[in-house]
């Protein structure tokens, strides 16, 4: 059995830099704080969290939506991937993330009750307020070339 869940946020960036960043592998490990892979194609191979997540990528929607096979370690081989959708739209503040994750084995709970919040959105608001900080509008993403 597995179940679904939704969570949601409010980052101070456009929905613009949000999409570039989760798409990029050097924005995505600065903003999480962790090693990621990314192919930012519909579907290609990505890893974040020094492995630890591991997926495709299933759908995208320029700076609106991306959608994402998902699963980590702790998923038992018997275990099908479960899905993401990250949907974004522009705020009063900046940018309004609303995460749903689908097909969640039962029992691994952890990701709604703390794992995306602490591990995800939390260094998000971080990363993107720094930007902020440092000069850099809102919408520009942190690219350097």
């Amino acid at each position: 059995m597995t179940y679904d869940f939704k969570l949601s946020c409010t980052l101070p960036a456009s929905p613009e830099a949000v999409y570039d960043a989760w798409l990029d592998s050097a924005e995505h490990s600065a903003m999480t704080g962790a090693g990621a892979k990314i192919n930012n194609r519909v579907g290609g191979a990505y890893s974040a969290w020094d492995g630890y997540i591991t997926g495709k990528t299933v759908e995208l929607i320029p700076a609106k939506r991306i959608v994402q096979s998902w699963r980590t370690t702790q998923f038992g081989d018997n275990h099908p991937d479960s899905t993401i959708i990250v949907e974004l739209a522009p705020a009063k503040t900046g940018a309004r993330l609303t995460l749903t994750h689908s097909g969640v084995p039962d029992g691994q709970t952890s990701y709604e009750k703390g794992g995306w919040q602490d591990n995800y959105f939390t260094p998000m608001k971080a990363y993107f307020a720094r930007a902020k900080t440092k000069g850099r509008p809102a919408g520009e993403t942190l690219r350097t070339v």
